[in-house]
Formats: structure tokens, C-alpha cells, sequence
């Protein structure tokens, strides 16, 4: 059959794109379970989002259907096979700071703005967009092909879990959510807490008691502030000396103020994504440092030593004897998220574990348990997604890397992540765009954007793949 221009195509749909793009960014689609009814599991934005591509796909003619509130589908073609597409339509908070409306899908020098322009909502409507040209070309498919559009990405994957208890899994896919070219590997994810256990209070007369030390929200950011309230027998003003010492060598931005006879401080890191702390500076592990140093009641000072021990300057799990790499995926990370501790209830670390494709988690919980058990530390809330890695010779990316290099005139490499795609919840699935490469990462950043040109670009890319993909059965 004659050679299709998939760039030409894009382009006739070129304004339809993008006013539908500007559509669904304006919906403010953010979780919010405190106002959520049985229609609206996840909140009104979120269901107002989906209901849209539904809608959309409804008026272009495809099959359309709502799993459960949380999820949702369109379908077109015909074939036992299925290639799915695995979207979400959910944002993260905008956050402050935004030189025009977060939702208002401004387009100002060629890019379009708006809280998930990049992540996700752009790359949804370019893999729409793809679905809708090879569609309305006719072409002869020999598999089914489908967009799966999730609700809880940013949050706890609630919507693909209810998704696939209910319907049928691709036999491949991808998902339009991170980095071209291609990103086939994806290290597992393992988030818990160390929790400290109930000590025999044994009360030494010491210098400094901490009353209260808290850092972080999140397992997967770096903190960025650290907010520790102690009490000084004497000498106030030699700890106050030492802690701006240390502060000043390592250079970070602190505070202190006395408020009803205790001493408060405070400390500034950059935050960043957990997958690789070394991106960022981590506020708690700088002012747990601080305090360790100090001569402390026994019970913090058995927390803030072991924070010291195995965490402060090692990000890659070293000291605590789980280090890991290999050639698919690098090195195992160790990101404390979560730091806490009061006088009453102890101490806690939250932290997220990213591991490479071959390291075997089962194995490293036993080794962190074997250690904490002396140390006075359990682990709870443990939950572990296991990594996820599509070999080089799978049709799937050999036909990727042909329909990127064909479109783009470069040679696609495969990428691995530390962080987690819908990708991985499928057996054959592999994350592919719609990020260029040399193109910056500003999603989850104020002022998130999508050029123009780049959401056309995928839109061809994407629309040639779903093509090539459905060719064969």
C-alpha cells in the first residue's frame, strides 16, 4: 500500500488537536477523596476528566466504557489480540508560583501551559489523536487497539488495580508517559519504614533533650525542610554556635528562634524525585546529623545515631549492606522520604528502595531484617512493586526503534527509569515518549509545558506505531 505521510496527517488535525488538548487541561483534575460520592470515587475533577475522553471517543466513533468510575476504555479494529495504550488524565497540585493560570492551557512562544500539559494530559490527547488518524485512514489492523485511561496515577494506582480485575490485559502496549526513545526497563519499587521500638527509659542527666524532629511528606521526594524543637540544660549558646557552624560548612540555608524556653531549628534542602536522591539535598538527614553530634537523651540519641549510620551520605544502601547493580537497570537507592521522631512515640524513617531489574527484593528484606534485628528498629508498612523489563529482541521495541528512527532520523536507545510507569502493569508494555531527548523535565514543576511542535511530533510517532504494532498477529 502507498507510503503514508503520518507528519501531513497530523497537521490536517493540527487545530482540532490542540483546542481538544486545551479542553482537557482546563479540567482541574486532582484527587480529592474528601468530596468523593459512588459516581465520583476520586473526586469530581478526576471523573470530569475521564468522562471527557470518553466523550470524545463517543463523537469520533469509538467504543467507549467507564470501568467502575475509576477507569475507563476506547476501543476500535478488530482481532483476538489487543494493543493497549495506558494513559491517566489525574494531575498532581499545582503548587504556587505560575506566571499564568495552572489550568488555563495558555500558548505563549510555541508551548502550551497548564498543570499536566507534559504529564499527562498532552501525551493522552497526542496518543488520541494517533488512534483517531489510523482510524479514520481505514487501515487494516490485525489486533484490536485500546486506550486505557487511569484516574490515580499520581496517587496509589487504584484505577488500573480495578481495571484489570475486570478486563482483559493487552498483549502489548505502551504508555505515553515519560522519555523517548524507548525506556524498557524500570526498577522495582519498595517503600517501608524502620520504626523504632519501645526502649527501657533509661534517664542519664544529658545536656539536650529533643522534644520533637519532623522531615518530609513523601517517600519518593527528597525533603526539603527539616523543623527540629529540643530543650538545653546549659550552654544554649554553644549549641546555637554549632549548629550554625555546620550548617555554614555544609552550606545550607537554617533558621533557629526560641519560643517558650526551647530551642527551635530549622533547615532548607532541595527537594527532588526519590529515584535518585542524589538530585536533591536532604534537610532531615543534615539536621539528624546536627543532632547526633550532640549529647542526647538515650532514646533520641539511639535514633539520630542510627540515622547517621546508615543513611547520612549514602544513598545507595552501602552501610546498610543491601548494595546492588546491574547492567540493565544501575544501582539499587535508598531515598528517606519520611523522618520523625518525638520523645513519646520514638522515631520512624519512611523511605522508598529503588532496585535493579535482577536484584531480588525477598532477599534484601531479609538482609535489612537480619540487621535491624539488633538495632533496636522494625519494618512495617512494607509494599513492593516488582521491576519491570522488556528484552531488546520483543517485536514490540524492535518496532518501536524502527518507527522512532524512521520519524526522527536518530537511533533509539533504550533508556531504564527508577521511577514507575502504567508500563509496568502489563507483561509486554514499555514506556516510549513523549519527552525528546535534550527536552527538560518540568513536570510536577510550576509552569509545566508542552511545545507545540513536540505534541505534533508524538502525535505522528505514535500514530505510525499503533500502525506497525497491529500488523501482525
Amino acid at each position: 500500500m502507498a507510503q503514508i505521510n503520518w507528519k501531513n496527517e497530523v497537521e490536517k488535525r493540527k487545530e482540532a488537536l490542540i483546542k481538544d488538548t486545551q479542553d482537557l487541561l482546563h479540567i482541574r483534575s486532582l484527587l480529592d477523596e474528601e468530596n468523593a460520592t459512588d459516581d465520583a470515587p476520586l473526586g469530581k475533577g478526576v471523573k470530569e476528566a475521564l468522562d471527557f475522553m470518553l466523550q470524545l471517543g463517543e463523537r469520533d466513533g469509538f467504543t467507549p466504557k467507564n470501568v467502575g468510575n475509576l477507569a475507563g476504555h476506547l476501543e476500535f479494529g478488530e482481532g483476538k489480540e489487543l494493543l493497549g495504550i495506558l494513559c491517566h488524565v489525574d494531575v498532581v497540585p499545582e503548587g504556587d508560583g505560575w506566571s499564568s493560570d495552572p489550568y488555563g492551557a495558555e500558548i505563549r512562544d510555541g508551548k502550551i501551559f497548564a498543570r499536566g500539559a507534559l504529564d499527562d494530559k498532552g501525551p493522552t490527547m497526542a496518543a488520541y489523536y494517533a488512534m483517531k488518524i489510523v482510524k479514520e485512514l481505514g487501515l487494516p489492523l490485525k489486533k484490536r487497539v485500546r486506550m486505557i485511561i487511569g484516574t490515580d496515577e499520581e496517587s496509589n494506582w487504584r484505577c488500573v488495580d480495578h481495571y484489570f480485575k475486570h478486563e482483559e490485559m493487552p498483549t502489548l502496549g505502551f504508555a505515553p508517559d515519560a522519555d523517548f526513545p524507548i525506556i524498557n526497563a524500570e526498577k522495582g519499587i519498595a517503600d517501608f519504614d524502620f520504626v523504632q521500638k519501645k526502649m527501657l527509659q533509661d534517664i542519664p542527666v544529658t545536656n539536650v533533650e529533643v522534644v520533637s524532629f519532623v522531615s518530609g511528606k513523601r517517600y519518593n521526594m527528597v525533603p526539603d525542610h527539616a523543623k527540629a524543637t529540643i530543650l538545653i540544660k546549659d550552654n544554649q549558646d554553644d549549641v546555637v554556635q554549632q549548629f550554625e557552624d555546620f550548617m555554614k560548612q555544609h552550606e545550607l540555608e537554617h533558621d533557629y528562634h526560641i519560643e517558650n524556653g526551647e530551642l527551635i531549628l530549622e533547615v532548607k534542602g532541595i527537594s527532588a524525585h526519590g529515584m535518585e536522591p542524589k538530585n536533591g539535598t536532604n534537610a532531615g538527614l543534615f539536621l539528624g546529623e546536627f543532632l547526633s553530634n550532640l549529647g542526647l537523651d538515650a532514646k533520641a540519641a539511639h535514633y539520630f545515631q542510627f540515622v547517621s549510620d546508615y543513611f547520612f551520605n549514602d544513598s545507595r544502601g552501602v552501610n546498610l549492606g543491601v548494595a546492588y547493580s546491574d547492567d540493565i537497570s544501575g544501582e539499587l537507592t535508598i531515598n528517606p522520604g519520611k523522618l520523625s521522631y518525638t520523645k513519646d512515640s520514638g522515631g520512624r524513617i519512611g523511605m522508598t528502595c529503588r532496585y535493579p531489574v535482577t536484584n531480588k527484593m525477598e532477599a534484601t528484606k531479609t538482609k535489612l531484617d537480619d540487621l535491624l534485628l539488633n538495632k533496636g528498629f522494625e519494618i512495617e508498612n512494607f509494599s513492593d512493586s516488582k521491576p519491570h523489563h522488556v528484552d531488546e529482541k520483543e517485536f514490540l521495541i524492535q518496532t518501536l526503534k524502527k518507527v522512532y528512527e524512521e520519524q526522527t532520523g536518530e537511533k533509539a536507545e533504550l533508556i531504564a527509569i527508577g521511577g514507575g510507569t502504567y508500563a509496568r502493569s502489563l507483561k509486554a508494555g514499555v514506556a516510549f515518549g513523549p519527552l525528546f531527548p535534550g527536552r527538560p523535565d518540568i513536570a510536577h514543576q510550576k509552569d509545566e509545558y508542552m511545545y507545540i511542535e513536540d505534541l505534533l511530533r508524538a502525535t505522528a510517532i505514535y500514530a505510525q506505531a499503533i500502525y506497525e504494532l497491529t500488523q501482525n498477529e
